[in-house]
């Protein structure tokens, strides 16, 4: 190539990797990203680092682990020092736009080491063409009152809304589009003389559960994969918030799948914002040399277990496994294909270093996804994710959301509480197999080629006592590798 590829990061938060049409599912509706599977590589095995937003975030924006630079909560965000990729590209000579979610940076802090230019979807700002040095954390964009998001059902907290009116719910998300849409066309009309790199962070489809026409009610609700159901043996943090959540078994199957067809509209409409972009990508002669990634912070149980939501510290594929499409700019090497690959979201940062030629300065843990797009189907050995605290550790806990009435209480107060709920836990997948150990309760050990709902816990099963050692083993090398991370500073003393 005779420059830099140009890069969008299109970002969903909380979208599970079997609610795409390309990696199986039949009711979900994902043309746009059905195309760029066909055109890159598509993994159905990759893997977030923590199963919320901001721990996630901080992981794949700096391909450190959560726990290197304690990111363990909802309100530790990125000290000054701390990599993060936009600022490593910045430095490198990009033109840096960051649009819509944050999670990553102190409100207090400004943006202008990280980004040239930061839209939140939202503001005044949004509507001029440079919006420098915006300050604060953008939310959810969602202005939606925890009574309404219960209102179809006031006895249980489902986080279900069905439809919204145009322009409302989801404004933040067209937000962002318009404003990814305008920079692409102010990008082309001035020749463009540095490459970009636009990471676009989109709220949908996080709950609750709630969308537009023509988005809202086109999914095929007859067409849907069956609920996963509850476990007997599952964690204590599945069980307890469950119980407070109050749906299951009190939902009929029918409520269910409204709930669930639900959330596939809302990834349908992320799905068409997609398109939107990689039309003008296309429309402006910059798709050839645009690197796409699109993928999610983490999932959703939408169902699964009994549970809406998410926890912090239980790793079912529903939560843990995300989507992720790579279509490299032209002159990178690649073998179109859906691939096995074991990966994790914290291999982005070394990806961009490797197709990008640059230094990011820093020791960090994830490995280039190059060999994979060219054909290597082996990936990684392992692959981790990590939750949870220990006893007294309160500010992991997330305090807030106290009262009954809010529609995030059964997860914050099972949180709050001391004993198994909480647990400091990590997962940690080899081959077929995903074993948890768990601080304070029983670890499970989960067979997905026999049992990908992962129902029966075969951690005392003698026929997998060496393979669990060995992943034991496999886990403590692991820690003793990302323990902890030295910032690129002498200090005076």
């Amino acid at each position: 190539m005779s420059r830099k590829p140009n890069i969008l990061y299109f970002v969903a938060d909380q979208m599970r990797a079997d609610a795409q049409h390309y990696l199986g599912n039949r009711a979900a509706i994902t043309p746009n990203l059905d195309r760029l599977a066909s055109e890159g590589v598509a993994f159905r095995n990759a893997y977030c680092q923590n199963p919320v937003c901001v721990p996630s975030r901080c992981s794949f924006l700096s391909g450190l682990y959560p726990h290197t630079t304690g990111h363990r909560t909802m309100h530790f965000l990125q000290n000054e020092d701390e990599p993060n990729i936009l600022r490593t590209m910045k430095e490198a000579g990009y033109e840096v736009i960051w649009i819509g979610r944050n999670d990553v940076i102190p409100g207090t802090r400004t943006k202008t080491a990280y980004c040239d230019e930061y839209y939140d979807g939202l503001s005044a700002d949004n509507q001029r063409d440079r919006c420098i040095d915006a300050m604060g954390s953008v939310g959810h964009g969602h202005n939606v009152s925890s009574g309404s998001a219960r209102a179809f059902d006031p006895d249980s907290y489902s986080f279900y809304l069905g439809e919204t009116p145009a322009g409302a719910y989801g404004r933040a998300d067209e937000g962002c589009v318009d404003a990814c849409l305008r920079y692409l066309d102010r990008y082309a009309a001035s020749g463009g003389e540095k490459p970009f790199f636009v990471y676009c962070s989109l709220a949908f489809p996080h709950p609750p559960y709630g969308c537009d026409r023509p988005w809202y009610g086109s999914t095929d609700r007859s067409a849907l994969p069956p609920r996963i159901p509850r476990r007997e043996d599952g964690p204590a943090m599945i069980a307890e918030t469950a119980r407070k959540m109050n749906l299951d078994p009190r939902w009929p199957e029918e409520r269910w799948n409204e709930l669930r067809a639900t959330y596939l509209d809302m990834v349908s409409k992320f799905d068409g914002q997609l398109g939107q972009v990689t039309g003008k990508l296309r429309e402006r002669g910059l798709y050839e040399n645009t690197s796409v990634f699109v993928f999610s912070d983490h999932g959703d149980y939408t169902g699964d277990y009994g549970l809406v939501e998410k926890v912090q510290n239980c790793f079912e594929d529903a939560l843990t496994n995300v989507p992720l499409v790579i279509k490299p700019a032209v002159g990178i090497a690649c073998k179109p294909r859906v691939t096995p690959a074991l990966v994790e979201l914290n291999d982005l940062c070394a990806t961009l270093a490797d197709m990008c030629d640059i230094d990011l300065g820093y020791v960090q843990y994830g490995e280039s996804l190059l060999p994979v797009l060219s054909g290597d189907d082996v990936g990684k050995d392992a692959v981790f994710s990590e939750g949870g605290r220990g006893f007294g550790d309160r500010p992991s806990m997330e305090l807030g959301h106290d009262d009954p009435r809010d529609v995030y209480w059964p997860r914050i107060s099972t949180q709050h509480a001391e004993g198994a709920n909480h647990t400091r836990a990590t997962m940690i997948r080899m081959g077929k197999l995903k074993y948890t150990m768990r601080l304070y309760e029983r670890d499970t050990l989960y067979d997905l080629e026999l049992d990908p709902h992962e129902q029966v816990n075969r951690i005392d099963d003698p026929a997998y006592a060496e393979r669990v050692a060995r992943m034991r083993d496999r886990l403590l090398v692991w820690y003793q590798q990302t323990a902890d991370w030295v910032p690129n500073r002498r200090d005076l003393r």
